[in-house]
């Protein structure tokens, strides 16, 4: 599609996959150039930790390759173009956008934003950055929407991420201004064991009550366990259990019990049977809503769907409007293929082919619920070690971002 080109490899040899994606974005540069779309200006990239102690070397291959394009991008567990998902093997995702100048900042801890008035913005973090939730909230607050989306970078070697230079520590992205529109959802990956209950008393991360019950006996209660059973038996339940919190004002719980994407998954990281207490790997409040709950692959493809739908729907919705703001007497028939220029997937590298099922499930999942289009739609992304949407940092899901032909606009 004109106006986002794609290219993706694997390869031992990081000069040899980035030649190979660089001849398939040839290749469609043709077509990009007849479109009139403009030129080239912002680049993503994604490659996996194989590639990590190069990332210099290859940020500066990139800029050699195609000179006045900005490059923002992470390293990560896998990788992720098209339907396609190489994870735990060396590969790079490229996504070239002709955006016009103006409306679009890439920022780093060495160049602030200041240029134009950030609507949005895609983030991309070290995950040992201190306080780091805090500095996301904080940035979402400077976007006009307060909606940010992106993921932490995953390497078990240098957790680098790319912003206009490879950093290491803190945050980097890519802001947009309102003019750019995007439509992002995010998609749960969890299942709640129980009933959603109130946190009445806490301290720093420990629950002591729920709904003015002992946290613990809660959770005993909700996995079917008592404090009798068979520490065989129990342990095994209690390290598949996870905790889902929501801030007092959000929404804990979407259609069909599942939960809504205010929801922040979190392990359980203890348990404190002197007190009744569970310990919960994030700070807490009172009057926070909580949950425990468990994987669950069947919820996953239906939450993935699920979202999916919802952004063709609003898709379809735009290009129907701007066919009667046009005067036309009836809607494109390929309105979605021609309203989605390009798309971003940043999920947690605990999902995948491997827990959907089969290799690049996940992304095959997202290629056929967004129309059947296959290819046709550019998408790239990466599999995070915790993935950004809203002011939030998530963990087990995914982030699916698309570019629209539209009005301005954000997720929800």
């Amino acid at each position: 599609m004109p106006g986002f080109l794609v290219g993706h490899a694997t390869h031992p040899d990081w000069r040899a996959a980035l030649v190979l994606a660089g001849l398939q974005i040839a290749a469609r540069l043709a077509a990009h150039e007849a479109s009139g779309a403009g030129p080239l200006s912002l680049g993503f990239v994604y490659f996996t930790d194989h590639y990590a102690a190069d990332a210099e070397a290859l940020y500066g291959e990139l800029r050699l390759r195609w000179p006045g394009v900005a490059w923002v991008g992470s390293v990560g567990v896998g990788v992720a173009a098209g339907g396609a998902e190489y994870i735990d093997e060396p590969a790079l995702a490229l996504m070239l956008a002709a955006l016009p100048t103006g409306r679009f900042e890439v920022f780093s801890g060495a160049s602030k934003l200041g240029r134009i008035e950030p609507f949005s913005a895609l983030v991309h973090a070290d995950p040992a950055t201190p306080e780091l939730g805090e500095l996301i909230g904080e940035l979402a607050d400077r976007t006009d929407s307060g909606y940010l989306f992106g993921g932490l970078a995953a390497s078990r070697g240098d957790a680098v991420h790319i912003a206009d230079g490879v950093w290491r520590g803190g945050l980097s992205g890519v802001a947009f201004s309102r003019d750019v529109a995007l439509i992002s959802r995010v998609t749960q990956g969890c299942q709640p064991s129980g009933p959603t209950r109130a946190v009445t008393a806490c301290e720093r991360n420990l629950v002591l009550t729920l709904d003015g019950e002992p946290a613990m006996a809660c959770l005993l209660r909700d996995l079917g366990l008592t404090p009798q059973d068979d520490p065989r038996v129990a342990l095994p339940r209690l390290r598949n259990t996870l905790v889902g919190l929501t801030d007092a004002h959000d929404t804990a719980l979407s259609r069909g019990g599942q939960f809504g994407a205010d929801t922040r998954v979190r392990h359980l990281v203890g348990l404190d049977p002197a007190r009744q207490a569970v310990a919960v790997a994030d700070g807490l409040e009172p009057g926070m809503r909580l949950a425990f709950c468990q994987r669950d692959v069947q919820a996953a493809r239906r939450d993935l769907v699920r979202i999916c739908s919802e952004i063709r729907d609003e898709v379809e919705t735009q290009a129907e409007a701007a066919t009667v703001a046009a005067g036309s007497a009836s809607p494109a028939p390929d309105g979605p293929r021609r309203r989605i220029q390009g798309a971003l997937y940043i999920s947690c590298s605990g999902r995948g082919g491997p827990h959907f099922g089969g290799p690049s499930a996940e992304l095959q999942i997202v290629q056929h619920a967004l129309g059947g289009l296959g290819d046709d739609i550019p998408l790239v992304g990466f599999f995070a070690g915790g993935e950004i949407a809203r002011h939030h940092l998530y963990g087990y899901t995914g982030v699916l971002t698309v570019f629209t032909g539209g009005g301005g606009g954000a997720g929800a």
